[in-house]
């Protein structure tokens, strides 16, 4: 609830320059609260925390943050709020392809019955969906952000393509993924359905931002902002977490409006 209440906050006092920095700070201390609440619990648990691996994730992911937001130029901030974005989609996605797995690596793992699986293979699907092609879109958006990409000293430009009849391949690519999300809950252990879901999600991830030019890059970062969030959303109703759905809900509704 606190921590709910702290990412509302945030959000509030981002509306306006000035109370901007202390809408950053009451988000980042929202995630601390909800990232103690969380390994607590897990301690609590029959089988406790891997201390170890929850350290280890927190310096390296925090030193990685904290040199990125330390050399990237004010210039270039767009271009690490958009792959930001996209390590927020796959972290959602990876949490449902680590859920969907569990039931795959585990043969002996006894299913959900009824609605129970039904919710849950349908936001995993949901959110690689989203997760996935937010992710790719993401790095692509930053790419176009800068400009392009250097390869071995050399550089090259990031195209922008979009033909009419990349729009119906799109439509069919989505209503793809929803065929095969209906298809996994009829067979929730097939690997095949996991795999082409994922790959499909990020060729779509790529096809949508490819089309769209330079100077629209803030919209199309604020649309990949709310996937993100829409994502989270998703997998907090997987793993029955209040405060990922309250958190995705929010940046999912504001980067739409």
């Amino acid at each position: 609830l606190l921590s709910a209440a702290l990412f509302i906050f945030g959000l509030k006092k981002l509306g306006h320059p000035r109370t901007a920095p202390r809408g950053n700070q009451y988000g980042a201390m929202g995630m601390l609260v909800a990232v103690l609440t969380t390994v607590l619990d897990m301690q609590m648990d029959a089988g406790g925390a891997n201390w170890t691996l929850i350290i280890a994730g927190l310096i390296i992911g925090s030193l990685i943050g904290l040199i990125m937001a330390i050399r990237v130029e004010m210039t270039g901030m767009p271009e690490l709020v958009a792959l930001f974005n996209g390590f927020g989609g796959a972290a959602s996605a990876l949490v449902a392809l680590s859920e969907s797995w569990k039931y795959i690596e585990n043969k002996d793992l006894v299913l959900p019955i009824g609605l129970e699986i039904q919710v849950i293979l349908v936001a995993a699907g949901l959110s690689a969906l989203v997760g996935w092609m937010t992710l790719t879109g993401s790095i692509l958006a930053m790419f176009k952000l800068k400009g392009g990409i250097s390869v071995f000293g050399k550089w090259f430009k990031t195209p922008t393509w979009g033909p009419t009849w990349l729009n119906p391949v799109k439509i069919l690519l989505m209503l793809t993924v929803i065929s095969l999300i209906y298809m996994s809950i009829d067979d929730p252990r097939n690997t095949d359905y996991l795999w082409a879901i994922i790959g499909i999600s990020s060729l779509l991830g790529i096809i949508l931002v490819l089309p769209i030019g330079g100077a629209d890059m803030p919209v199309v970062v604020s649309l990949l902002n709310s996937l993100s969030g829409i994502a989270a959303a998703f997998t907090g109703f997987i793993i029955g977490n209040s405060v990922l759905i309250v958190a995705g809900s929010l940046v999912g509704a504001s980067g739409l409006i």
